[in-house]
């Protein structure tokens, strides 16, 4: 059994065969967390949780929807251009598809950096990432987090909140789309904190050194489904059942096999999710 631990099938581009996607990859064996990034994407994970057994959602405000924005995004070989509208971070809302049973973390959550990144905009990213961790500590979740060139500001922010803990708060949570150094997992895992791998990993051969060095216990895999389908299914719209290319990966860089990586990844990613 494999656990994709994070997947976009409540986006437009699997919408209109998102429930054949999932029948497929639950007759495979593999479950998948489903990962909002607004309000209604977070509605639709959780919908499409309660409608199957093995599929959980998580929900949360991506920092990419904080204002106004034209954004490019590649599905397979197609460019997809859209405007993303502004949603303010509704802390009473959230909380209450939070209490959802079937709502396994808080995400994706975190810090998005594109070169042209104003300070006023990185600043209204932290404010709203930090009441996101707030949330999670709140209703005992973990988080799941996006980053995009600000590790730097994630793990100082982390690192303040973990110093910060009291009366039996905990924070803990995943990296997903991990891309950083050893030295950065190993400040994350010293807060609690997974890393997980996507499909990158099977066409980008500088990830092999790292996943060589961290520890399989400390390990998930994803997809990030629509986007970045590995090898073989590069060029085309990626998918849960995917995953299995990736524990695949890991097997092959680690020179262990395939079991053990689907064995241990499923143990982290059920006990980070209390699954």
């Amino acid at each position: 059994m494999l656990i994709d631990t994070h997947c976009h099938l409540n986006f437009n581009a699997i919408k209109d065969d998102a429930d054949e996607v999932i029948l497929r990859t639950l007759k495979e064996g593999i479950k998948m967390i489903i990962v909002g990034t607004q309000y209604d994407t977070s509605l639709r994970a959780i919908n499409y949780a309660k409608k199957y057994d093995g599929v959980y959602a998580a929900i949360g405000l991506h920092p990419v929807h904080l204002k106004n924005q034209k954004i490019k995004e590649k599905i397979g070989k197609e460019e997809i251009e859209f405007l993303s509208r502004a949603e303010k971070f509704d802390e009473k809302k959230y909380e209450e598809l939070a209490k959802i049973k079937e709502v396994v973390a808080i995400g994706e959550v975190g810090l998005d950096y594109p070169n042209d990144t104003s300070e006023e905009f990185k600043a209204l990213q932290k404010e709203v990432f930090l009441k996101q961790i707030h949330l999670a500590k709140k209703i005992n979740k973990p988080i799941i987090i996006h980053n995009r060139n600000a590790l730097k500001d994630i793990l100082e922010i982390l690192e303040s909140e973990f110093s910060n803990w009291r009366n039996g708060e905990k924070l803990n949570g995943v990296s997903h789309f991990f891309s950083g150094t050893f030295e950065e997992a190993q400040k994350l895992f010293n807060l609690g904190f997974l890393v997980s791998f996507t499909g990158v990993i099977t066409f980008a051969p500088e990830y092999e050194f790292l996943i060589q060095k961290l520890p399989l216990d400390k390990i998930m895999v994803e997809t990030d489904s629509p986007y970045v389908s590995p090898v073989p299914h590069r060029g085309e719209r990626n998918e849960p059942l995917n995953v299995k290319f990736i524990a695949q990966k890991i097997a092959d860089i680690k020179g262990i096999s395939l079991k053990e990586v689907e064995n241990q990844t499923t143990l982290n990613a059920k006990k980070l999710f209390n699954i």
